[in-house]
């Protein structure tokens, strides 16, 4: 086992991962209320949202002809079977952004041990409207009976907010500059439909098997929390002083 992430030192780097953990994601809730307004489904897709007002977005008419096509591709495959047909106007039943913590399975190996483990992402976070997160939309589909008007709906909020993101890059780049990194991630349990993520600009790290298993023996649970990469802190750069950089470089200019 490498020293690095001997028991007590995982301890200490859990310990340190957690305080960071609370920080960023008080500091990311705060952000997300203040930023609210430009979830909206309306500001991208206008009188294609029931109760918006015609006019009201710029290029509503393209932007939802592609949350159509996405839509059609989706709901159409073979792990949804859904209609493609998509209704108008759109009936969002929640517009209010939501952070949820990130989680995965690993099958961690040491030796002849195999184990299934839950592995969460203490700095990452999927964004989705209120209600409708990830979790919930894979116990649907998972269920032996099940509704179809519930997972159109969850669809129809991950869809919307997909694009309500990548129609405003204004929105990346503010969380960007604030240390927040926005980017779609395709599950394949989902049928890759495109979840809204935000990275930190400090990342986490998993430790080798031997060591989660050796924790997870010690803990009695099959739960396993990602550590902070502390490398990362030492290379935190502001997105401002990186573009002034290049500027004073292309310039030709050095400062003393």
């Amino acid at each position: 086992m490498e020293e690095h992430f001997s028991t007590q030192k995982l301890l200490e780097q859990r310990k340190l991962t957690r305080a960071i953990a609370e920080l960023l994601r008080n500091q990311l809730r705060d952000y997300l209320v203040t930023l609210a307004p430009l979830f909206r489904p309306a500001v991208v897709f206008g009188e294609y949202v029931h109760g918006s007002t015609k006019g009201a977005a710029k290029g509503a008419e393209n932007n939802f002809r592609e949350l159509k096509g996405l839509y059609e591709s989706i709901a159409g495959s073979k792990l949804y079977g859904l209609s493609k047909d998509l209704p108008v106007p759109l009936e969002m039943m929640s517009t209010t952004p939501e952070m949820i913590a990130m989680e995965y399975l690993h099958v961690a190996e040491s030796g002849q041990e195999r184990k299934s483990i839950t592995i969460s992402s203490p700095l990452k976070w999927v964004i989705c409207y209120s209600g409708y997160p990830p979790a919930k939309l894979r116990e649907l589909l998972n269920s032996r009976v099940r509704s179809s008007n519930e997972i159109i709906s969850f669809l129809l909020h991950h869809l919307v907010l997909h694009t309500v993101v990548a129609k405003q890059p204004g929105l990346i780049d503010i969380l960007q500059a604030l240390h927040f990194r926005l980017v779609t991630e395709q599950p394949k349990d989902l049928g890759g439909l495109p979840l809204t993520c935000i990275y930190s600009a400090i990342s986490t790290l998993r430790p080798p098997d031997e060591v989660i298993i050796e924790s997870t023996e010690i803990s009695g649970m099959n739960v396993f929390e990602e550590v902070v990469n502390l490398e990362d802190m030492k290379i935190l750069q502001n997105p401002l002083q990186m573009r002034l950089q290049e500027l004073i470089q292309k310039c030709g200019i050095t400062l003393s």
